[in-house]
């Protein structure tokens, strides 16, 4: 599997000098598979670029949202392979909790939000409402469920042969308890992370910052790191940089909690452009 990251923010979009090692585009990721199979995590700013990138000659994409928070789903409307006749997109997603995954995309993606509507676009357009058992796509079998953020939002386990990449983008395993971590049975998405060869996971606030913003749904980068360690992931990939957290505090903060924590893991910050390959 080859996963790269075009999206690594947030909450918002933060193009600025201060961002440019890490990026400022919010939440998107791609997993190729080695039979061609594309796979996209999220749909926030980071999918234009991806959309200019990918090859002309592919005919089925499958875009996988977390949840319909506008910093996921603000750059789907952008994205290059709407437009080409002859391409067929599965977007898989949960409903909101008045709407279906359709409906509520379609509010916010026609006018007066947006000036065109999805049904006007040239793509042959499919949605799948999730969280289901497991899902095959090509050749990944992806487990998919509910963790803990506002709003219907889920997780994902993509395997493909022995190899698993985790995608919790938001998520705040510490909610609710004096202590953490605690135990597996009652830890929010440890299932599908339990054991990855690589963990993409919520880092967006600083420990002072969560004490102020306990139930917003977002981890603290101590927690992330902690939570990292007790589900025993072989690599992991801090992700969703709070909009307000420059390359250069982002430095420091990760470099510190290294230093603190001494991980057993491998960790690699995520950063738009960076590539890693999971062996199957």
């Amino acid at each position: 599997m080859k996963v790269t990251f075009w999206g690594t923010r947030g909450s918002l979009a933060s193009p600025s000098p201060e961002t440019v090692r890490y990026g400022g585009n919010t939440s998107c990721v791609s997993v190729e598979g080695s039979e061609g199979t594309v796979i996209i995590l999220d749909a926030g700013t980071g999918i234009r670029n991806l959309g200019r990138n990918l090859s002309p000659d592919l005919r089925r994409v499958h875009i996988l949202l977390t949840h319909l928070h506008m910093d996921h789903i603000q750059g789907l409307p952008f994205f290059a392979p709407l437009r080409r006749r002859g391409v067929e997109i599965h977007v898989w997603g949960p409903a909101s909790t008045t709407l279906s995954l359709n409906a509520r995309l379609q509010k916010y993606l026609s006018p007066p939000l947006f000036p065109v509507s999805l049904r006007e676009l040239s793509t042959d357009l499919h949605f799948h409402e999730l969280p289901s058992h497991v899902i095959e796509i090509g050749e990944f079998s992806i487990s998919a469920q509910l963790v803990i953020h506002p709003n219907p939002t889920i997780g994902y386990r993509i395997r493909c042969g022995d190899a698993a990449v985790t995608y919790l983008p938001d998520h705040e395993p510490a909610l609710g308890t004096w202590t953490f971590p605690r135990e597996k049975d009652w830890t929010s998405g440890y299932d599908l992370a339990e054991g990855s060869n690589l963990l993409i996971h919520d880092t967006q606030y600083t420990e002072e910052e969560y004490t102020e913003r306990q139930g917003f749904g977002h981890s603290s980068i101590r927690h992330a790191f902690q939570f990292a360690q007790l589900t025993e992931v072989k690599h992991f990939v801090p992700f969703h940089y709070d909009p307000t957290h420059s390359d250069d505090e982002l430095d420091r903060m990760l470099a510190q909690i290294t230093a603190d924590i001494r991980p057993p893991y491998a960790v690699t910050p995520s950063r738009e452009g960076l590539s890693l390959e999971v062996v199957c």
